[in-house]
Protein backbone atom coordinates (compact mmCIF):
# COMPACT_ATOMS: atom_id res chain seq x y z
CA UNK A 1 0.00 0.00 0.00
CA UNK A 2 2.50 2.16 1.08
CA UNK A 3 5.27 1.63 -1.91
CA UNK A 4 2.16 1.95 -4.66
CA UNK A 5 1.33 5.25 -3.22
CA UNK A 6 4.86 6.93 -3.12
CA UNK A 7 4.66 5.65 -6.57
CA UNK A 8 2.02 7.25 -7.62
CA UNK A 9 2.86 10.80 -5.92
CA UNK A 10 6.25 10.56 -7.61
CA UNK A 11 4.05 10.30 -10.97
CA UNK A 12 2.45 13.43 -10.39
CA UNK A 13 5.64 15.64 -9.37
CA UNK A 14 6.45 16.99 -13.20
CA UNK A 15 3.06 18.32 -13.50
CA UNK A 16 3.74 21.08 -10.31
CA UNK A 17 7.40 21.13 -9.86
CA UNK A 18 8.52 19.94 -13.38
CA UNK A 19 6.15 22.67 -14.85
CA UNK A 20 7.47 25.52 -12.78
CA UNK A 21 10.99 24.86 -13.33
CA UNK A 22 10.83 24.47 -17.08
CA UNK A 23 7.95 26.37 -19.07
CA UNK A 24 6.45 29.51 -16.49
CA UNK A 25 8.98 31.70 -17.85
CA UNK A 26 6.49 34.13 -19.12
CA UNK A 27 3.30 35.78 -18.56
CA UNK A 28 0.91 32.63 -20.25
CA UNK A 29 3.46 29.90 -18.55
CA UNK A 30 2.48 31.62 -15.05
CA UNK A 31 -1.15 31.62 -15.60
CA UNK A 32 -1.27 27.99 -16.85
CA UNK A 33 0.43 27.58 -13.49
CA UNK A 34 -1.90 29.15 -10.87
CA UNK A 35 -4.86 27.55 -12.79
CA UNK A 36 -3.10 23.88 -12.33
CA UNK A 37 -2.45 24.57 -8.82
CA UNK A 38 -5.93 25.91 -7.92
CA UNK A 39 -7.73 22.38 -9.39
CA UNK A 40 -5.16 20.61 -8.31
CA UNK A 41 -6.00 22.12 -4.39
CA UNK A 42 -9.78 21.91 -4.90
CA UNK A 43 -9.80 19.17 -6.50
CA UNK A 44 -8.50 16.94 -3.61
CA UNK A 45 -11.54 18.02 -1.56
CA UNK A 46 -14.71 16.37 -2.96
CA UNK A 47 -12.42 13.15 -3.91
CA UNK A 48 -11.54 12.74 -0.52
CA UNK A 49 -15.26 13.69 0.89
CA UNK A 50 -16.72 10.43 -1.50
CA UNK A 51 -14.29 8.48 -1.07
CA UNK A 52 -14.79 8.52 2.45
CA UNK A 53 -18.49 8.70 2.21
CA UNK A 54 -18.11 5.12 0.08
CA UNK A 55 -19.95 6.91 -2.81
CA UNK A 56 -16.01 6.86 -4.75
CA UNK A 57 -13.97 4.03 -4.91
CA UNK A 58 -10.05 3.97 -4.64
CA UNK A 59 -9.34 2.14 -7.56
CA UNK A 60 -11.84 4.69 -9.72
CA UNK A 61 -10.33 7.50 -8.17
CA UNK A 62 -7.18 6.64 -9.33
CA UNK A 63 -8.18 5.48 -12.88
CA UNK A 64 -9.27 8.95 -13.47
CA UNK A 65 -6.23 10.45 -11.83
CA UNK A 66 -3.95 8.31 -13.98
CA UNK A 67 -5.74 9.38 -17.52
CA UNK A 68 -6.07 12.63 -16.29
CA UNK A 69 -2.39 13.30 -15.11
CA UNK A 70 -1.41 11.60 -18.79
CA UNK A 71 -3.27 14.13 -19.78
CA UNK A 72 -2.26 16.77 -18.17
CA UNK A 73 1.57 15.73 -18.91
CA UNK A 74 1.12 15.22 -22.85
CA UNK A 75 -0.73 18.24 -23.01
CA UNK A 76 2.90 20.69 -21.54
CA UNK A 77 4.24 19.22 -23.99
CA UNK A 78 2.35 21.31 -26.52
CA UNK A 79 3.11 25.28 -27.14
CA UNK A 80 2.15 27.29 -23.98
CA UNK A 81 -0.62 29.20 -26.95
CA UNK A 82 -2.35 26.17 -28.21
CA UNK A 83 -5.51 25.63 -26.70
CA UNK A 84 -5.44 22.20 -25.41
CA UNK A 85 -2.64 23.21 -22.83
CA UNK A 86 -4.87 25.19 -20.61
CA UNK A 87 -7.92 22.67 -21.20
CA UNK A 88 -5.00 19.65 -21.27
CA UNK A 89 -2.38 20.72 -18.34
CA UNK A 90 -4.65 23.12 -16.17
CA UNK A 91 -7.85 22.03 -16.00
CA UNK A 92 -7.54 18.14 -16.43
CA UNK A 93 -3.66 17.92 -14.92
CA UNK A 94 -4.64 19.99 -12.12
CA UNK A 95 -7.86 17.84 -11.26
CA UNK A 96 -5.92 14.55 -11.97
CA UNK A 97 -3.22 15.33 -9.59
CA UNK A 98 -5.77 16.54 -7.07
CA UNK A 99 -7.43 13.23 -7.07
CA UNK A 100 -4.26 10.89 -7.06
CA UNK A 101 -2.78 13.55 -4.12
CA UNK A 102 -5.53 13.31 -1.55
CA UNK A 103 -6.67 9.75 -2.30
CA UNK A 104 -3.33 8.49 -1.80
CA UNK A 105 -3.05 10.47 1.55
CA UNK A 106 -6.72 8.71 2.74
CA UNK A 107 -5.24 5.08 2.07
CA UNK A 108 -1.61 5.34 3.33
CA UNK A 109 -2.94 7.31 6.93
CA UNK A 110 -5.68 4.65 7.24
CA UNK A 111 -3.17 2.01 6.79
CA UNK A 112 -0.74 3.46 9.50
CA UNK A 113 -3.20 4.61 12.24
CA UNK A 114 -0.32 4.59 14.65
CA UNK A 115 1.78 7.01 12.88
CA UNK A 116 -0.54 8.20 10.11
CA UNK A 117 1.19 12.04 9.69
CA UNK A 118 5.15 10.66 9.45
CA UNK A 119 4.04 8.02 6.67
CA UNK A 120 1.62 10.82 4.59
CA UNK A 121 5.04 12.80 4.87
CA UNK A 122 6.93 10.01 3.12
CA UNK A 123 5.09 9.93 0.37
CA UNK A 124 4.00 13.48 -0.06
CA UNK A 125 8.15 13.89 0.09
CA UNK A 126 7.74 11.90 -3.45
CA UNK A 127 5.58 14.19 -4.37
CA UNK A 128 8.46 17.16 -4.21
CA UNK A 129 11.30 15.54 -5.68
CA UNK A 130 9.60 13.04 -8.09
CA UNK A 131 10.54 15.57 -10.80
CA UNK A 132 13.90 15.54 -10.11
CA UNK A 133 14.97 13.03 -13.04
CA UNK A 134 12.85 15.40 -15.84
CA UNK A 135 14.78 18.47 -14.60
CA UNK A 136 18.17 16.74 -15.25
CA UNK A 137 16.88 15.32 -18.38
CA UNK A 138 15.62 19.04 -19.78
CA UNK A 139 18.84 20.43 -18.17
CA UNK A 140 21.19 18.02 -20.35
CA UNK A 141 19.31 18.53 -23.29
CA UNK A 142 17.17 21.61 -23.39
CA UNK A 143 16.17 21.02 -26.81
CA UNK A 144 14.35 17.29 -25.41
CA UNK A 145 11.72 19.09 -22.92
CA UNK A 146 8.64 18.38 -25.00
CA UNK A 147 10.06 14.60 -25.08
CA UNK A 148 10.74 14.10 -21.44
CA UNK A 149 7.16 15.60 -20.71
CA UNK A 150 5.50 13.07 -23.24
CA UNK A 151 7.68 10.41 -21.31
CA UNK A 152 6.33 11.59 -17.77
CA UNK A 153 2.83 11.15 -19.22
CA UNK A 154 3.54 7.66 -20.16
CA UNK A 155 5.30 7.08 -16.98
CA UNK A 156 2.15 8.69 -14.85
CA UNK A 157 -0.26 6.59 -16.84
CA UNK A 158 1.12 3.29 -16.01
CA UNK A 159 2.15 4.49 -12.36
CA UNK A 160 -0.55 5.71 -11.83
CA UNK A 161 -2.55 2.84 -13.01
CA UNK A 162 -1.37 -0.08 -11.53
CA UNK A 163 -1.62 1.65 -8.16
CA UNK A 164 -5.10 1.98 -9.25
CA UNK A 165 -5.48 -1.82 -9.63
CA UNK A 166 -4.11 -2.64 -6.01
CA UNK A 167 -4.41 0.22 -3.97
CA UNK A 168 -6.94 -0.30 -1.02
CA UNK A 169 -8.64 1.02 2.34
CA UNK A 170 -8.19 -0.99 5.53
CA UNK A 171 -11.61 -2.34 7.11
CA UNK A 172 -13.03 -0.26 9.20
CA UNK A 173 -11.39 0.36 12.76
CA UNK A 174 -8.29 -1.61 11.65
CA UNK A 175 -5.36 -1.66 13.78
CA UNK A 176 -1.83 -3.55 12.95
CA UNK A 177 -1.69 -6.06 14.51
CA UNK A 178 2.48 -5.58 16.09
CA UNK A 179 1.32 -2.12 17.51
CA UNK A 180 -0.29 -2.37 21.22
CA UNK A 181 -2.87 -0.08 20.82
CA UNK A 182 -3.15 0.92 24.89
CA UNK A 183 0.67 0.98 25.73
CA UNK A 184 0.34 3.68 22.44
CA UNK A 185 -2.50 5.18 23.05
CA UNK A 186 -0.63 6.07 27.45
CA UNK A 187 3.28 6.92 25.84
CA UNK A 188 3.75 9.43 27.63
CA UNK A 189 6.61 10.64 25.73
CA UNK A 190 4.58 10.55 22.17
CA UNK A 191 2.04 12.98 24.48
CA UNK A 192 4.10 15.68 25.41
CA UNK A 193 5.79 16.41 21.69
CA UNK A 194 1.99 15.29 20.01
CA UNK A 195 -1.14 15.68 22.31
CA UNK A 196 -4.41 14.43 21.39
CA UNK A 197 -7.31 16.59 20.53
CA UNK A 198 -9.57 17.93 23.22
CA UNK A 199 -12.64 16.58 21.59
CA UNK A 200 -13.24 15.38 17.41
CA UNK A 201 -13.92 18.10 15.73
CA UNK A 202 -15.98 17.86 12.13
CA UNK A 203 -15.35 20.35 9.34
CA UNK A 204 -18.16 23.20 10.01
CA UNK A 205 -16.77 23.04 13.34
CA UNK A 206 -13.33 23.32 12.91
CA UNK A 207 -14.13 26.39 9.93
CA UNK A 208 -15.68 28.10 13.49
CA UNK A 209 -12.32 27.87 15.41
CA UNK A 210 -9.71 30.53 14.58
CA UNK A 211 -7.07 28.47 14.30
CA UNK A 212 -8.23 26.75 10.97
CA UNK A 213 -7.94 30.11 9.13
CA UNK A 214 -4.35 30.22 10.78
CA UNK A 215 -3.58 27.14 9.06
CA UNK A 216 -5.00 27.92 5.70
CA UNK A 217 -2.68 31.56 5.92
CA UNK A 218 0.40 30.03 7.05
CA UNK A 219 -0.04 27.41 4.11
CA UNK A 220 -0.82 29.79 1.59
CA UNK A 221 2.05 31.93 2.40
CA UNK A 222 4.92 28.97 2.40
CA UNK A 223 3.15 27.60 -0.54
CA UNK A 224 3.49 30.51 -2.88
CA UNK A 225 6.94 31.07 -1.65
CA UNK A 226 7.99 27.60 -2.36
CA UNK A 227 6.99 27.46 -5.97
CA UNK A 228 8.30 31.04 -6.58
CA UNK A 229 11.47 29.61 -5.57
CA UNK A 230 11.51 27.10 -8.16
CA UNK A 231 10.62 29.44 -10.79
CA UNK A 232 13.48 31.77 -9.84
CA UNK A 233 16.56 29.47 -9.25
CA UNK A 234 15.64 27.88 -12.89
CA UNK A 235 16.12 31.41 -13.67
CA UNK A 236 19.57 31.52 -13.14
CA UNK A 237 20.30 28.57 -15.54
CA UNK A 238 21.77 26.51 -12.61
CA UNK A 239 20.30 23.69 -12.74
CA UNK A 240 22.61 21.68 -10.29
CA UNK A 241 21.35 24.02 -7.48
CA UNK A 242 17.57 23.91 -9.11
CA UNK A 243 17.95 20.14 -8.72
CA UNK A 244 19.15 20.36 -5.39
CA UNK A 245 16.38 22.43 -4.29
CA UNK A 246 13.26 20.17 -5.65
CA UNK A 247 15.50 17.29 -4.79
CA UNK A 248 15.26 18.53 -0.74
CA UNK A 249 11.79 20.38 -1.24
CA UNK A 250 10.65 16.69 -0.94
CA UNK A 251 13.43 14.84 1.04
CA UNK A 252 13.20 17.31 4.19
CA UNK A 253 9.30 16.52 4.78
CA UNK A 254 10.14 13.11 6.23
CA UNK A 255 13.12 14.43 8.14
CA UNK A 256 10.80 17.18 9.46
CA UNK A 257 8.29 14.99 10.20
CA UNK A 258 10.78 12.96 12.81
CA UNK A 259 12.23 16.08 14.29
CA UNK A 260 8.16 16.84 15.02
CA UNK A 261 8.13 13.65 17.30
CA UNK A 262 10.90 14.18 18.89
CA UNK A 263 10.46 18.51 19.75
CA UNK A 264 7.14 18.86 18.74
CA UNK A 265 4.66 19.91 15.43
CA UNK A 266 4.99 23.68 16.15
CA UNK A 267 8.37 24.19 16.72
CA UNK A 268 9.61 22.36 13.98
CA UNK A 269 7.01 24.41 11.50
CA UNK A 270 8.71 27.48 13.03
CA UNK A 271 11.75 26.13 12.44
CA UNK A 272 10.94 25.18 8.72
CA UNK A 273 9.63 28.70 8.00
CA UNK A 274 12.36 30.29 9.27
CA UNK A 275 14.62 28.01 6.84
CA UNK A 276 12.61 29.38 3.83
CA UNK A 277 12.65 32.80 5.04
CA UNK A 278 16.97 33.11 5.19
CA UNK A 279 16.43 31.11 1.77
CA UNK A 280 15.00 34.05 0.49
CA UNK A 281 17.47 36.21 1.99
CA UNK A 282 20.10 34.29 0.23
CA UNK A 283 19.03 33.94 -2.74
CA UNK A 284 18.06 37.59 -3.30
CA UNK A 285 21.50 38.25 -2.01
CA UNK A 286 22.90 36.04 -4.73
CA UNK A 287 21.46 37.57 -7.12
CA UNK A 288 22.32 40.71 -6.40
CA UNK A 289 26.09 40.14 -6.23
CA UNK A 290 25.69 38.28 -9.40
CA UNK A 291 27.60 39.93 -12.17
CA UNK A 292 25.73 40.63 -15.40
CA UNK A 293 27.98 38.32 -17.56
CA UNK A 294 28.26 35.51 -15.16
CA UNK A 295 27.48 31.98 -16.45
CA UNK A 296 25.06 29.74 -15.83
CA UNK A 297 27.52 27.12 -13.71
CA UNK A 298 28.96 30.96 -11.55
CA UNK A 299 25.19 32.57 -11.28
CA UNK A 300 24.97 33.38 -7.12
CA UNK A 301 28.25 31.35 -6.95
CA UNK A 302 28.16 29.47 -3.32
CA UNK A 303 25.18 31.80 -1.87
CA UNK A 304 22.85 30.38 -4.96
CA UNK A 305 23.42 26.63 -3.47
CA UNK A 306 23.32 27.87 -0.07
CA UNK A 307 20.02 29.68 -0.45
CA UNK A 308 18.66 26.99 -2.62
CA UNK A 309 19.37 24.68 0.23
CA UNK A 310 17.50 26.96 3.00
CA UNK A 311 14.48 27.15 0.69
CA UNK A 312 14.49 23.37 0.06
CA UNK A 313 14.72 22.48 3.09
CA UNK A 314 11.64 24.89 4.21
CA UNK A 315 9.71 24.82 0.70
CA UNK A 316 8.15 21.79 1.41
CA UNK A 317 8.20 19.91 4.65
CA UNK A 318 5.57 22.74 6.04
CA UNK A 319 2.96 20.54 4.28
CA UNK A 320 2.86 17.80 5.93
CA UNK A 321 3.77 19.60 9.49
CA UNK A 322 0.30 21.38 8.68
CA UNK A 323 -1.59 18.05 8.07
CA UNK A 324 -0.19 16.46 11.20
CA UNK A 325 -1.19 19.66 13.09
CA UNK A 326 -4.55 19.37 11.87
CA UNK A 327 -4.54 15.71 13.70
CA UNK A 328 -3.61 17.36 16.41
CA UNK A 329 -5.79 20.14 17.08
CA UNK A 330 -8.92 18.43 15.07
CA UNK A 331 -8.93 14.68 15.81
CA UNK A 332 -8.66 11.67 13.49
CA UNK A 333 -11.73 10.91 12.52
CA UNK A 334 -12.57 14.07 10.05
CA UNK A 335 -9.08 14.87 10.21
CA UNK A 336 -8.67 13.95 5.98
CA UNK A 337 -11.71 16.17 4.80
CA UNK A 338 -10.44 19.14 7.57
CA UNK A 339 -6.65 18.94 6.02
CA UNK A 340 -8.67 19.36 2.73
CA UNK A 341 -9.88 22.66 3.63
CA UNK A 342 -6.81 23.66 4.82
CA UNK A 343 -5.26 22.35 1.57
CA UNK A 344 -7.73 24.28 -0.38
CA UNK A 345 -6.10 27.28 0.49
CA UNK A 346 -2.93 26.06 -2.07
CA UNK A 347 -5.38 27.53 -4.58
CA UNK A 348 -4.60 31.38 -3.07
CA UNK A 349 -0.87 30.02 -2.96
CA UNK A 350 -0.90 29.44 -6.69
CA UNK A 351 -2.58 32.94 -7.57
CA UNK A 352 0.26 34.83 -5.19
CA UNK A 353 3.26 32.67 -6.44
CA UNK A 354 1.88 33.80 -9.86
CA UNK A 355 2.16 37.54 -8.69
CA UNK A 356 5.48 37.44 -7.14
CA UNK A 357 6.99 35.29 -10.21
CA UNK A 358 5.94 37.78 -12.61
CA UNK A 359 7.61 40.65 -10.15
CA UNK A 360 10.54 38.43 -10.35
CA UNK A 361 10.77 38.31 -13.98
CA UNK A 362 11.59 42.32 -14.22
CA UNK A 363 13.12 42.66 -10.46
CA UNK A 364 13.84 39.14 -8.96
CA UNK A 365 15.55 40.51 -5.68
CA UNK A 366 12.60 43.12 -4.55
CA UNK A 367 10.53 39.43 -5.52
CA UNK A 368 12.59 37.50 -3.00
CA UNK A 369 12.16 40.22 -0.24
CA UNK A 370 8.39 40.11 -0.75
CA UNK A 371 8.85 35.98 -0.15
CA UNK A 372 11.00 36.26 2.48
CA UNK A 373 8.25 38.32 4.48
CA UNK A 374 5.94 35.92 3.37
CA UNK A 375 7.84 33.16 4.95
CA UNK A 376 8.90 35.00 8.42
CA UNK A 377 5.53 36.83 9.03
CA UNK A 378 3.79 32.77 9.98
CA UNK A 379 6.95 31.98 11.43
CA UNK A 380 6.61 34.25 14.48
CA UNK A 381 2.88 33.54 14.66
CA UNK A 382 2.95 30.00 15.19
CA UNK A 383 3.83 29.99 19.14
CA UNK A 384 0.59 31.45 19.39
CA UNK A 385 -1.21 28.83 17.75
CA UNK A 386 -3.65 26.45 20.43
CA UNK A 387 -5.15 23.23 20.51
CA UNK A 388 -9.00 24.17 20.00
CA UNK A 389 -11.48 23.33 22.82
CA UNK A 390 -8.98 23.91 25.76
CA UNK A 391 -9.51 26.45 28.60
CA UNK A 392 -6.96 29.68 27.59
CA UNK A 393 -5.75 29.07 31.27
CA UNK A 394 -4.05 25.30 30.49
CA UNK A 395 -0.87 25.96 29.42
CA UNK A 396 0.34 25.19 25.85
Amino acid sequence: MFWLAWGAMAAISPLQYGYAALLAKEATGLTLLAVWIACQAAGALPALHLVRRGRLGVRTSLAAGAALSFAGLAAAALPLSAPGAFVGYALLGGLGAGLVYGVCGEVVSAWYPERPAARVGLITGAFGYGAVPLLVWAGIAPAATSTAFLVAAVVALAVIGTAARHLRLPPALWWPEDVDPRSHALDAARLRTTPEAARQFGPAQALRTRTLPALALILTCAGAVSVVDVIVVAGTGSWGALAVLVALNGASRSVAMRCSELFGRRRVLAAVLTALAAGQVLLATALATTPPDAGPVMAGGPLLWLGAVAAGLGGGAFYPLLASLVREFFGVERAGEIHAVVYSAKALAGAGAAALALLALGTPVTALAVAAALAALPALAIPRLRIPGLPATIPL
